[in-house]
């Protein structure tokens, strides 16, 4: 019998609640992303060094793209954008590590981001207008838009999960086949474009919810 994708064996139990796989590896790159904040922020000068400039130009990278996309300042959404795109390029990067897989390619994780975005949207959206106010813009261009504009907002968080879902485990799926038919030399060269799709994968997640969280907020049509 063949194990579908989408199935994971829990490792362990916390009470009633089954551990699996993608779990207890988000749990390890949450503490490695803690840890590291924690080293890299702790002795911060006024004169940076080679460290601390290359951590402002990250930063600095990340805050100037969501505000550009935004058409406003972007310190307000910076620390869930930036800690989103930072958790993205460490998950799906973990597949170099012999013996795991990233918790992206699995469809709980994905599904639990695309959860995030969905409320981040109407969290900000409410703050920043108000709530009559971004209820209202359901109705926008007119009311018997009101039906397909909520359906819209499922549908494009359900879109948002699958794609980071499928476009991770297709790569998995491709390095594996190559290494069963040719050994575990060949994939090199797949595992650093494996990588690349990564690194790409996260910034289209990122960009993406920086799109819905600016569509929510009204600044992307104002802009």
């Amino acid at each position: 019998m063949i194990d579908s994708p989408l199935a994971n064996a829990p490792l362990f139990q916390i009470g009633p609640v089954p551990i699996t796989r993608p779990v207890v590896t988000t749990w390890a790159i949450m503490a490695l992303m803690t840890l590291g904040s924690l080293a890299l922020t702790r002795r911060l000068r006024q004169q940076p060094g080679t460290w601390q400039a290359a951590l402002e130009l990250v930063v600095g990278t990340i805050e100037q793209q969501i505000g550009e996309t935004m058409h406003r300042s972007a310190r307000r959404f910076l620390p869930l954008l930036g800690t989103l795109f930072l958790y993205l390029v460490m998950a799906n990067f973990s597949s170099v590590v012999p013996g795991v897989q990233p918790p992206t390619a699995h469809i709980e994780t994905a599904g639990a981001l695309a959860a995030i975005v969905f409320f981040a949207v109407h969290y900000y959206g409410i703050q920043s207008r108000g709530l009559l106010g971004y209820l209202a813009s359901f109705a926008k261009p007119t009311v018997i838009m009101l039906p397909l504009n909520v359906i819209a907002e499922i549908t494009r968080t359900f879109s948002l999960m699958v794609r980071l879902f499928g476009n991770v485990l297709s790569g998995e799926f491709v390095v594996a086949t190559v290494v069963a038919l040719a050994g575990l030399l060949v994939p090199i060269p797949l595992m650093a474009l494996e990588v690349l799709i990564g690194l790409i994968q996260a910034y289209i997640f990122t960009v993406l919810a920086t799109v819905f969280i600016g569509a929510g907020i009204g600044s992307i049509e104002e802009g």
